[in-house]
């Protein structure tokens, strides 16, 4: 089913509408002021939501009344946003600004900083193990998965690939990607699936292809923007892969090529949720996140 672009963007909205009023609810303990202001200020910054919306409609899509899955939708945005603050650290990618403003570092230092990406964390592990809207055993079984996609065998190994620039080739190029930008998208689809008690491995493999081309088609979005578009525009630094003379998919196929693969990738998605997909909005989810301009 083909969904009409004033729909996709309405629910679009009230999805992401629900992620941020529900966001703006957590760490109003009256604690360490400086902990909890750092944390905020990144949780706050804006962004796209996309990974707990995908939570949210996968678990929509199997029968799951979101309101019920929204703790481990709030989880993954925790865990994302926790991989921007200490990916943006001097360490690391070493970048002043974030979503159009300083970065966490850059406003409330290193050590805090890094203290606020742990505790957004482990915040996230506090709520996707008292959750207590769905079966104990759906917990579990998302908990586990996305605990697998956002650690060593996913998001941080592919961080710590890409800091040692070992992608060299579009294959290893590809690999860096599933894991560092991939995982963590296949960790809402299929956690989504999970979280509402699918099982059924054929159901599970098409959240995870939905997932995979996804995520690759956003990453070779992103490389291409940081090409054609402008700080403004994307809300942090552009050109500090050629700077850096660092891989991407537009050093090794060129931006024709790139668009290619994105358009490639996004149709591969859209039939691996043709079953499930009944509103249309899976679908065009991730046809406007290969088009998107930032």
């Amino acid at each position: 089913m083909q969904m009409l672009k004033a729909d996709f963007e309405n629910k679009l909205n009230t999805l992401s509408g629900e992620v941020n009023a529900a966001l703006d609810r957590l760490f109003r303990e009256k604690c360490d002021t400086a902990l909890f202001d750092s944390m905020r200020y990144s949780l706050s910054a804006g962004g796209k939501r996309i990974r707990p919306v995908l939570l949210l409609a996968f678990a929509e899509a199997f029968g799951l009344e979101r309101e019920k899955a929204m703790d481990f939708a709030l989880s993954l945005e925790l865990i994302h946003t926790y991989s921007l603050i200490h990916d943006d650290l001097p360490c690391m990618d070493d970048d002043g600004l974030r979503r159009g403003r300083p970065s966490n570092h850059v406003v409330y230092g290193y050590a805090g900083a890094l203290l606020a990406g742990d505790a957004l964390l482990n915040a996230a592990f506090e709520l996707m193990t008292s959750c207590r809207t769905v079966p104990a055993e759906n917990a579990l079984a998302a908990a586990g998965y996305i605990s697998s996609t956002s650690g060593r065998l996913g998001m941080i190994l592919g961080q710590s690939l890409d800091l040692d620039d070992a992608a060299k080739t579009v294959e290893e190029r590809t690999e860096l990607s599933l894991l560092k930008t991939g995982a963590i998208i296949r960790g809402a689809c299929v956690g989504g699936a999970l979280l509402a008690g699918v099982r059924d491995q054929e159901m599970l493999s098409a959240a995870e292809t939905y997932a995979k081309c996804l995520g690759l088609a956003f990453q070779m979005r992103d490389d291409i923007l940081d090409v054609t578009s402008t700080a403004e525009e994307l809300g942090k630094p552009i050109g500090s892969d050629a700077e850096e003379d660092k891989t991407t998919f537009v050093s090794l196929l060129g931006i024709e090529k790139t668009e290619e693969e994105i358009n490639r990738l996004t149709q591969t998605a859209i039939n691996a949720v043709a079953g499930i997909d009944r509103d249309g909005f899976l679908s065009a989810l991730v046809t406007a996140l290969a088009g998107r301009k930032s």
